[in-house]
């Protein structure tokens, strides 16, 4: 089996990177990460990467002059390293339209939401806010607004009585922690495909159907 060779770019403690690493460590896995990258240096997730013997690189937005600039440094370094895929992992920068069309369909982002609901940031505070009963993260590839993109695979989660922003979002982590995995795997074995704005089952040509992970 040929994998596909994976990159991914954390700013922090990259715990759904972790999840990647270890799906990646199982023989019959179609990707394996050959890169890391981080925006911020000395990033938590760094240390993961470097655990498991990933090459990794820090390349500081801060060094550049515009996004375009910065971006373009992310596109060689991927590309010097031949990578296919490239998962976003807790990146917390917007990328220009000119990299997410140079890696359309070939790039993937997760979200603790269950899209197109709550798009962007402070997520589970709004949530509950809005008092709804079910939870949840979705994969998507990306595309030039925040958040948007086909989506790949989502996975439901309740939100109980008592729940606090807090409780409900380590609840979704662990949801991520299943769901990217099973979403890169999808997309790394020829599964699904985009066709239009949609993604299809290779097979049926139908969208993936709502993933349940394995919670406790």
């Amino acid at each position: 089996m040929t994998r596909k060779r994976v990159g991914v770019l954390i700013s922090g403690r990259g715990s759904n990177l972790q999840a990647l690493i270890n799906a990646c460590k199982k023989r019959d896995y179609p990707a394996e990460i050959v890169l890391v990258i981080s925006n911020v240096p000395q990033a938590p997730g760094l240390l993961r990467a470097e655990a498991a013997l990933i090459p990794t690189l820090t390349i500081n937005h801060k060094d550049f002059p515009t996004r375009e600039a910065f971006d373009a440094a992310l596109d060689a370094a991927l590309n010097g390293t031949q990578v296919e895929l490239l998962c976003n992992a807790g990146f917390l920068r917007l990328h220009t339209p000119g990299f997410v069309e140079r890696w359309r369909d070939r790039h993937l982002n997760i979200h603790p939401s269950l899209l197109p609901a709550f798009r962007g940031l402070h997520t589970h505070e709004r949530v509950m806010a809005a008092g709804c009963k079910i939870s949840g993260c979705t994969v998507h590839f990306v595309r030039p607004e925040m958040d948007e993109g086909p989506i790949v695979a989502q996975a439901a989660v309740p939100v109980l009585a008592g729940d606090t922003a807090e409780t409900l979002a380590a609840r979704v982590l662990e949801a991520e922690h299943h769901l990217y995995p099973h979403a890169l795997a999808l997309v790394a074995s020829g599964a699904v495909f985009v066709k239009g704005e949609r993604v299809c089952d290779s097979n049926k040509q139908a969208q993936i159907p709502l993933f349940s992970p394995p919670l406790a």
